[in-house]
Parts: C-alpha cells; sequence; structure tokens
C-alpha cells in the first residue's frame, strides 16, 4: 500500500481533472479530520503511569537532538532558516505510527504494538503538535510572534482533540465502540492520502540542490537517531528486553509523513519536505533491517 500510494500520487500529477491544489487539499482533510480521529482513538484507552516515559521519550529526545544538529550546521554553514526548519521537522520526526504499527506488530505482536503506541501518540503525535508547529511557524516567519504562535497551537485540530482524548483518559471515560469505528476508519486514512499527496509533488530532479539536504536528513533519521536511543537507552540506561528493541525500531523509522506535510504547508523548502518522505521510506525498509539484527540481543 505504501508504494501503490506513492506511484498512485506520481501518476496523477499527470491527470488534468485533479487541480493543482489537489495535494493542500489531501494535506488539509489529514490535519483537520484524520490525525484528530486517531486521537480520540487511541489515547482514550492507553495506560498512564511511570512506565510510559521510556517510550515516550524516544520522540522528544530525537526532535530536540535534529533541532541541535541541523541548527548547529545551519549555523556553521549559513543555511536559510526554511532549510534548517525543514530538516529539523522532517528529520526529527519518526513515521511511528503508519510505518511503526504494523512493522512492530509483525515483529513482536500486539504487546509490542502497546508500547508502540506510547512512542507514537504521547510521544511524536505531541511534538508534533506543539514543538513542530511552533518551530514551523518560527521558521517559516523569520520573526517569532508569541502569541500567534501559542493560537496556531491551541488551535490545531489534532492538538485539540488530544487534549481531549487526555481528558477522557484521566477522568476514564470512554467512547462507544460504534463511534471507536468511525474513529479507526477515519483514521486509517492518513497513510494512503498523504502518500498520495506527497506523490503528487514529487519530483525528481537530478540537477536539484536538494540532494545533499535529503542525503543528510536520511543520514540523521535513519542511522543518528536511532543510534542516539540505542547508546542512551541501551548503553547508559541499561535497558533490556523488548521495551529496549521496539524504542529503537521505532527511532530507525522512516520521516513522519505529517512532520513533512506541516513543513510543505509553512513553505518550509515543500519539494525537500516531500523527498525525505518519498525517498527515506523506500531506503528505511532496508535499514530498519539491519537495525533489527543489530538489536535482536538485547
Amino acid at each position: 500500500m505504501l508504494f501503490g500510494c506513492l506511484a498512485l500520487g506520481i501518476l496523477l500529477q499527470r491527470v488534468r481533472d485533479f487541480p493543482h491544489n489537489s495535494p493542500l487539499v489531501l494535506n488539509q482533510f489529514i490535519i483537520y479530520i484524520s490525525l484528530p480521529a486517531l486521537a480520540l482513538y487511541y489515547i482514550p484507552d492507553i495506560k498512564l503511569d511511570s512506565t510510559v516515559l521510556l517510550p515516550v521519550g524516544v520522540g522528544w529526545i530525537c526532535f530536540a537532538a535534529s533541532a541541535l544538529f541541523f541548527w548547529s550546521l545551519g549555523k556553521m554553514f549559513g543555511w536559510s532558516r526554511k532549510l534548517v526548519g525543514c530538516l529539523i521537522l522532517t528529520a526529527g520526526l519518526g513515521n511511528t505510527s503508519f510505518i511503526g504499527f504494523p512493522v512492530i506488530e509483525a515483529l513482536y505482536g500486539a504487546e509490542g504494538l502497546k508500547t508502540a503506541i506510547l512512542v507514537d501518540q504521547p510521544g511524536t503525535f505531541v511534538v508534533l503538535s506543539t514543538l513542530g508547529i511552533a518551530l514551523a511557524a518560527v521558521f517559516s516567519k523569520g520573526q517569532p510572534d508569541v502569541k500567534v504562535i501559542t493560537k496556531k497551537i491551541l488551535f490545531f485540530p489534532p492538538f485539540l482533540m488530544f487534549i481531549l482524548a487526555v481528558l477522557l483518559n484521566v477522568l476514564h471515560l470512554s467512547f462507544p465502540d460504534m463511534l471507536k469505528d468511525v474513529f479507526q476508519r477515519l483514521g486509517s486514512t492518513v497513510t494512503p492520502l498523504a502518500l498520495v499527496s506527497v506523490g503528487m509533488q514529487l519530483r525528481i530532479e537530478r540537477r536539484s540542490k536538494h540532494w545533499r539536504f535529503l542525503a543528510l536528513g536520511l543520514l540523521f533519521q535513519l542511522v543518528l537517531a536511532p543510534l542516539l536511543i540505542y547508546l542512551l537507552y541501551v548503553q547508559m540506561l541499561g535497558v533490556k528486553g523488548e521495551l529496549a528493541q521496539i524504542t529503537v525500531m521505532e527511532a530507525a523509522m522512516a520521516p513522519m509523513i505529517t512532520g513533512s506535510i506541516v513543513a510543505a504547508s509553512y513553505g518550509l523548502k515543500p519539494r525537500l519536505a516531500n523527498m525525505m518522505v518519498g525517498f527515506g521510506i523506500p531506503l528505511s525498509f532496508l535499514t530498519l533491517p539491519i537495525w533489527y539484527w543489530i538489536i535482536r540481543g538485547i
């Protein structure tokens, strides 16, 4: 499905019946409908206690490391703010759900999926909804406006639904199964729609100036980010077993589709953002088995 939807988006570039703003429309549907539905489906039923800190921390640690890494390089080499913002967003947020969930479930079963959900929902998903939106607003405008940025975060639809879902969790309330089914079906549209949108915007330009930045971004996301989690969790904290393996594998996932959508929506090098996903997903299917082989014995 991943490769099929990406290829479909590329083919639809040649269909004149689709208007030029079709990717924008698809992105808005994902942000306003699909992602909020996912939050309402998963989060009310997550068990919140001290054991969630390590999985939840993956997304925050990787995003912070990405910000430090690319901001430092940007200062050193004089990169534009939009380029730095694009790399932080697309290389600092992994696809911990739409690729991560099926991969983790296949390797570790339903119990492993519970840990993957913690990595994604309170972790990567909230990072995108808060720090990700703030960073996109700052790096797209140049001058930070705290009031505007705060408003963008508070009225970001997935974040609003996340707050509602956490409140339901704390109050031990849950939606009836019929509504959960609706949320699950709406949430499942994220992957196909997002990949079609990426495919419709993907341009393979041999002389593009983005190739070296693409290589650097994917190096961080597919190699340096999981290496950081491995060194921190396994070597320093001594975490062992499936918890350690799942957190490293989730850190090694391809760039987050929604992160690239947010970057593109804010004008942060849209072509590079789409290349990060378009090339990162196929490449991750080569790097993920390597990471699985490295950590399988811990």
